[in-house]
């Protein structure tokens, strides 16, 4: 049962005969008259589980951007029903303007929109629709909360989709080059061609060569089909904020925007996260949908407050298979993550496969160093300098073991991710 704003109102006005007769039993009378007044309308109210409600599916949504939910909501009764109803979801689901004045009349049927601005990803969830149908006189009301299921998907937001256009026309440029022809690991033959100076003498085609008067060579152009193997790593050290943005997020962008790219390039895009278990897994999908099925894969990752176990996803990432790839592990470039648990398993994946690691740079790592106003921000640039040293060094001891390191900030990170890509793709070393 709930009460409007009229019961005290209706009881306010009991000072009048108070007034008139100044008496308890006046003053008592007056509230037992309000009280049963309220109680009649209470009765004569429609029940709201008369209402026929229900919820049209909604669609997934990008992180940050706007979507609605519907219901319908319909009177088969033979009453009137009129009062209020709220559509409640949990607060992350960012329902709004989720309040509606409703007046059915017997029959009728009406769709309600509901405003959702997603501050999560995830699956996010309504949590039921409360009716309040109000009595002939609008003193009480009765009031119901259904179960109406209803979930919106909120998928990584995917930002860095606006580099995909002048990527994509850079891989045109690059496999409609007629003069790509290099020789080495992660190309495939092209054709034949008389041999000029500066080629180098590993292609040549003796065979070829005997069957003609002039010298032939081979020529290659970079390998399609290929293996592109995305590591996101969802251990502690990934749940850090940049720029009030978890690290996990901007690494996700930067899978995003390669796995589109390389889908498009004509690769094949595998996924893998995890910790110290595997926490998603998709395999190769069309070039088309390479981005939306990684979008849905990634809605529900979240970090863990665990150290990574390198030595289990290094074994998931040989499960997918034995063939040659390009393996990117999103990670970020902490010294006693990268040297504990990393290095140990990178032998085993640099023998088999080309591997970069890709890290999201904190920019207040170089704005604190280069600050110098005042004794405590020296001692605040020194900490900042010890950190890059730190990281310098990883960097550097990674890329003597054979291991590419891409290390910008959140925003650059995806667009320095597929140039180092195309950069590989160009020099025939994918």
């Amino acid at each position: 049962m709930a009460i409007s704003g009229r019961v005290p109102l209706l009881v306010l006005l009991g000072l009048v005969p108070v007034v008139l007769r100044p008496t308890f039993g006046t003053m008592w009378l007056w509230l037992l008259a309000v009280t049963l007044v309220v109680a009649v309308d209470f009765l004569l109210a429609p029940r709201p589980e008369v209402l026929e409600i229900s919820r049209r599916p909604t669609d997934p949504v990008r992180l940050g951007h706007t979507t609605s939910t519907t219901l319908v909501v319909a009177n088969p009764s033979g009453r009137t029903v009129a009062g209020l109803l709220r559509d409640a979801w949990q607060p992350t689901a960012g329902a709004s303007a989720n309040r509606f004045p409703i007046r059915l009349t017997p029959g009728d049927r009406v769709l309600l929109r509901t405003p959702l601005q997603p501050v999560r990803r995830g699956d996010l969830r309504a949590h039921g629709v409360t009716v309040r149908a109000r009595g002939p006189l609008g003193l009480a009301s009765r009031q119901r909360t259904t179960d109406v299921p209803g979930v919106v998907r909120s998928l990584p937001p995917f930002e860095s989709r606006k580099h995909l256009p002048s990527r994509l026309a850079r891989l045109r440029d690059l496999d409609g080059r007629s003069a790509v022809r290099v020789r080495g690991q992660g190309t495939e033959f092209d054709s034949l061609r008389e041999y000029v100076q500066g080629d180098d003498v590993r292609s040549i085609d003796w065979r070829a060569t005997a069957r003609n008067r002039n010298v032939v060579v081979r020529t290659w152009q970079p390998e399609r089909d290929r293996r592109v193997v995305l590591v996101l790593d969802t251990s502690r050290t990934s749940a850090g904020r940049v720029d009030d943005v978890p690290r996990l997020d901007s690494a996700m962008d930067a899978a995003l925007l390669l796995a589109a790219l390389a889908a498009r390039a004509g690769d094949r895009v595998d996924f893998l996260a995890g910790d110290r278990r595997v926490r998603a897994r998709l395999r190769a999908t069309g070039p088309r949908e390479a981005a939306a099925t990684l979008q849905d894969t990634m809605a529900d990752l979240e970090p863990v407050i665990a150290e990574a176990d390198w030595t289990t996803l290094a074994g998931a990432v040989t499960a997918l298979g034995r063939q040659r790839a390009l393996v990117v592990l999103l990670t970020p470039l902490e010294s006693s993550a990268v040297e504990e648990g990393l290095l140990p398993v990178l032998p085993t994946l640099t023998k088999h496969h080309r591997v970069v690691l890709a890290s999201v740079k904190d920019p207040a790592l170089d704005r604190l160093a280069a600050a110098r106003e005042d004794i405590d921000d020296v001692y605040d640039a020194a900490a900042a300098e010890q950190v890059l040293a730190r990281r310098r060094g990883t960097a550097e001891l990674l890329r003597a073991l054979g291991v590419d390191v891409v290390d910008a900030s959140a925003e650059q990170l995806p667009p320095a991710l597929t140039d180092h890509y195309l950069a590989l793709k160009a020099r025939g070393l994918l």
